[in-house]
């Protein structure tokens, strides 16, 4: 037994030694693309179109694009960027980091904690249920609120729970992962992919939500039925269970004495609330990302006084919610300093138009499935959510209106590529921190989602072509 103990600390701490390899700093790999961006603007020609404002947009005239003299970036210029493009994104920056303060409170007053807890008691022996309506509530958390860190800390209360009731590792991490997931991509509400994204494409704060909800339906349900059959699979064969370094008395962890009192149904109640009130503030208000940032702020606060949290336990626990997004914040400046490198170097319009020739030749559904796929392969570069909109987003929508692809189907080719690579790529430290609690292998986890991701992609493909067939919009 303490042979096969050493054997498993071994195997784990190789399977640590392997993830430590994969794992490629983002910051690292965007500052590489500064400096290659200032590089190109020695070789590249610079060109630029002409513009026209219409209806509060900033509009690309297709065919006014004409050849200029090169503006070559400087070394030390790739430098200044840096901070250039935080300046550029200090409001996406300083919303992201207010809203997160704001999921800090939240958290801070163990509501969310307790409701896992109460579903799970009140399901009893049905827990095949658990399944269905755990996925829901973190499906909901991801398209509301843009859940991703905070999933880490409940894979750990989720992944012993499952382990415990004869599931194994897997099905816990999948009930969490998968979920939010589902609702990262679906991003009915979701402030930091879909807000960022239509706000840089001159869209209408959360315009286009009924295709969305339908998204978020149809992945849903294919989610669930997936993790749900092999479920079924491992209850039926308990030797296919993988508990990593979990067993099934691990359910004593978890605190039992928790429960969901009236004070959190409160406090869940006034969160709830807070989205009835910001779908009124942007349809009816035209409220924009300040207003937003303000609306969560208010309600964070509300959340602490009703939670019975003092003024510098809501204050610390705010700076905890925000410190928990600052790497995803300061990712959206360094996307930005990429912009202001090519800008500067007037590489952008070049971009918009060697793209737009050779894509000029496709249909705009090809076109739409296009971006799709680029947006999928570069979330391993940005695997910021908002980062990856503050660095595609500048180009994607021109190019859209250049290329025939509505502005609004472009945003939904970023938020489904971004959303689906993040089960995939290792540069997510959000997926490597979640696997390791659970302990799953990464090449484990790959190979068990990945048909999931193939539905998943059939899945974006056929909604891209509905949306370019419905011409989805307003624009």
């Amino acid at each position: 037994m303490q042979k096969q103990t050493s054997s498993n600390s071994q195997q784990n701490t190789a399977q640590l030694k392997t993830k430590k390899t994969l794992h490629i700093n983002a910051f690292v790999l965007l500052f590489l693309v500064v400096l290659i961006a200032a590089a190109l603007t020695y070789v590249m020609p610079a060109g630029e179109y002409e513009r026209v404002e219409k209806d509060g947009r900033t509009l690309v005239v297709p065919d006014s694009f004409h050849w200029v003299g090169s503006s070559p970036v400087g070394f030390f210029h790739a430098f200044t960027s840096i901070h250039e493009g935080m300046v550029n994104a200090a409001g996406i920056i300083f919303f992201v980091l207010i809203i997160g303060g704001a999921f800090g409170i939240l958290k801070a007053t163990g509501a969310l904690d307790a409701l896992i807890l109460s579903l799970t008691k009140r399901l009893g022996n049905r827990e095949l249920f658990l399944i269905p309506v755990l996925m829901l509530f973190f499906g909901a958390g991801g398209t509301l609120m843009g859940m991703a860190e905070e999933t880490i800390v409940y894979i750990a209360i989720v992944t012993p729970l499952a382990v415990a009731l004869g599931f194994d590792a897997i099905v816990g991490f999948a009930i969490v992962s998968v979920g939010a997931n589902i609702g990262f991509m679906s991003a009915v509400l979701n402030p930091f992919n879909i807000g960022v994204a239509q706000s840089i494409a001159d869209l209408p704060t959360f315009s286009g939500i009924g295709l969305r909800i339908v998204l978020f339906a149809t992945l849903y349900i294919a989610g669930v039925l997936y993790v749900f059959r092999y479920a079924k699979k491992v209850k039926s064969h308990p030797e296919l269970k993988f508990s990593g370094h979990l067993k099934e008395d691990s359910l004593d962890n978890i605190d039992q004495t928790m429960e969901l009192t009236k004070r959190h149904k409160w406090i869940l109640l006034l969160f709830l609330l807070n989205f009835v009130i910001l779908i009124f503030g942007v349809i009816q208000l035209g409220w924009y990302i300040t207003e937003i940032a303000a609306l969560f702020l208010l309600c964070g606060i509300l959340i602490g006084f009703v939670g019975k949290l003092s003024p510098n336990k809501m204050a610390d626990s705010f700076i905890d919610g925000a410190k928990d997004l600052i790497g995803g914040a300061l990712i959206i400046g360094f996307a930005q300093a990429i912009l202001v490198v090519i800008q500067d170097g007037k590489l952008i319009d070049s971009l918009l138009f060697y793209a737009s020739t050779a894509l000029s030749e496709l249909s705009p559904i090809l076109n739409a499935i296009g971006m799709f796929v680029v947006q999928l392969f570069l979330n391993f570069l940005v695997p910021s959510g908002s980062g990856q909109a503050a660095l595609t987003m500048p180009i994607l929508a021109p190019l859209s209106d250049l290329v025939g692809v509505t502005r609004q189907t472009a945003v939904l080719a970023f938020q489904l590529g971004d959303g689906i690579s993040n089960a995939l790529f290792p540069t997510s430290g959000v997926l490597l921190a979640g696997l390791a609690v659970a302990g799953i292998p990464f090449t484990r986890w790959i190979k068990w989602v990945m048909p999931l991701v193939c539905i998943q992609i059939a899945i974006s493909i056929l909604f891209l072509v509905v949306a370019q067939m419905i011409h989805y919009g307003p624009f």
